[in-house]
């Protein structure tokens, strides 16, 4: 099992700009925060610590709806199809190869109380684990996750990090991080946890196109941004990218567009620079 923080129990930016760095994930009014690249552990619970079974009920049902929407649509059946081609499931074989199961972390999910795209990607993961079975526990963190929203993730089977882990977990067993439009520099933390092949061939990324990064990285005459976003830069020679079809409608289209599957080898000889 992958290095993970305790837990509890078993959206995203505002919509004020386009897709180039990071398209912004409706349903966060309040921007995730990731805090300096400092270590210390912060432990994390909800800032309201109110709720009521009528609130619970009505997202539970929001959520479920969702989950049967995408069920039923082409782009999830799409998804599962790039899932089931060979180019991808041996990929997939490789990481899941060992017998156990592979955890999922989802990271920076956002308000599913507020609004559908993050409800939409909740219900892609929880399908992604009901329909195959080498996928074990999901494990969910977002610093804006209220009590309500705690207590219906944990209702659907996820388990709620007590701590936030900045994004920085390292994969001591194959690991699923599930991450659609979450902000460049929780993927470059996720990276510099697990920098080095031995771990990078541990994870798999669901979450924004490295490629996209790099091209508007080409474009830009900005050091900072080239300065955050090293590691996901850096990692171009050992990554496989496989981009998600959102063509179907636009009804998924603002939750999912611009994502990719990153997988990362070095079995073809490149390496990684030393960071």
């Amino acid at each position: 099992m992958a290095a993970s923080a305790e837990v509890i129990g078993p959206e995203k930016s505002s919509p004020t700009e386009e897709w180039t760095v990071v398209l912004p994930r409706r349903g966060k009014k309040n921007k995730l925060v990731i805090p300096k690249r400092e270590k210390e552990v912060q432990l994390w619970k909800p800032l309201d610590l109110e709720t009521d079974p009528e609130r619970e009920s009505k997202l539970l049902q929001k959520m479920r709806i969702c989950i049967e929407k995408l069920e039923n649509s082409e782009f999830c059946n799409s998804l599962f199809a790039q899932m089931q081609d060979p180019e991808v499931s041996d990929k997939f074989l490789k990481l899941s190869g060992t017998g156990k199961k592979m955890e999922m972390v989802i990271y920076g999910i956002g308000s599913i109380e507020s609004f559908e795209s993050p409800r939409l990607q909740l219900g892609l993961a929880i399908l992604i684990k009901r329909k195959l079975d080498w996928i074990g526990e999901i494990q969910v963190f977002d610093p804006i996750i209220s009590m309500t929203e705690s207590k219906v993730l944990t209702s659907l089977g996820c388990s709620v990090l007590s701590i936030n882990e900045q994004g920085r977990r390292k994969a001591i067993e194959p690991t699923l991080f599930f991450m659609p439009h979450c902000e460049a520099e929780l993927y470059d933390n996720l990276l510099e946890a697990n920098w080095g092949a031995d771990n990078l061939n541990r994870v798999v990324i669901f979450g924004n196109s490295f490629g996209e990064y790099e091209r508007i990285v080409s474009l830009s005459q900005r050091s900072i941004r080239k300065h955050s976003w090293r590691h996901i830069l850096a990692v171009k020679g050992i990554t496989e990218e496989f981009g998600i079809d959102t063509s179907f409608s636009d009804e998924f289209f603002r939750a999912f567009n611009g994502s990719s599957w990153h997988f990362f080898s070095s079995g073809n000889g490149a390496h990684l620079e030393k960071m």
